[in-house]
C-alpha cells in the first residue's frame, strides 16, 4: 500500500483490477494515470506492464506504450502479445522494420491469430511500397 497521501485507496492488485475495468469500459487514458502507479508500487509484474502498455495504445501515448511492450518484452520474452503490441505500436511510429520483426515472431509463436498474420501482412506491404518508391 502506498504512503502518498493522493493515492488512490488500495495497492498494486486493486489498482491493477481498477484500471482493468477502466480500460473495459473505454477510459483508456484514467487506466494509464491508476495502472501507471501501480507500476511503479509493482515494476516489472508482467500484468502490470501488459494493462499499462495497452491503455497507454488505447489512450494514442504510441510512444509510451512502446516503451511499456518493451518492457513487457523484457519481462516475458515468450508473451506472443507482448511482442504483437510492440509491433503495432512501432509501425504506428513509422519504425516498420522493427514492427516487422515483432509482428513475425509474434505470428511464429500463435500463427492461429489472424490478427497477427493481418497486421504483418500491412507492414510488410508498407515496407515493400516504400522501398519500390525510393527505386530499391
Amino acid at each position: 500500500m502506498s504512503s502518498d497521501p493522493g493515492a488512490p485507496s488500495g495497492g498494486a492488485y486493486e489498482w491493477l483490477q481498477r484500471g482493468l475495468a477502466l480500460l473495459d469500459s473505454g477510459d483508456a487514458e484514467a487506466a494509464a494515470v491508476l495502472l501507471e502507479r501501480a507500476n511503479r508500487d509493482q515494476p516489472g509484474s508482467a500484468s502490470v506492464l501488459e494493462a499499462l502498455a495497452r491503455a497507454q495504445f488505447d489512450a494514442g501515448r504510441v510512444g509510451e506504450a512502446a516503451t511499456t511492450f518493451a518492457a513487457l518484452v523484457e519481462t516475458a520474452p515468450d508473451s506472443d502479445y507482448a511482442r504483437f503490441g510492440l509491433g503495432l505500436s512501432l509501425s504506428r511510429l513509422d519504425r516498420f522494420p522493427e514492427a516487422a520483426e515483432q509482428l513475425a515472431l509474434a505470428v511464429a509463436m500463435r500463427p492461429d491469430r489472424p490478427e497477427y498474420r493481418d497486421s504483418l501482412t500491412q507492414v510488410r506491404a508498407t515496407l515493400r511500397a516504400r522501398k519500390e518508391a525510393t527505386g530499391g
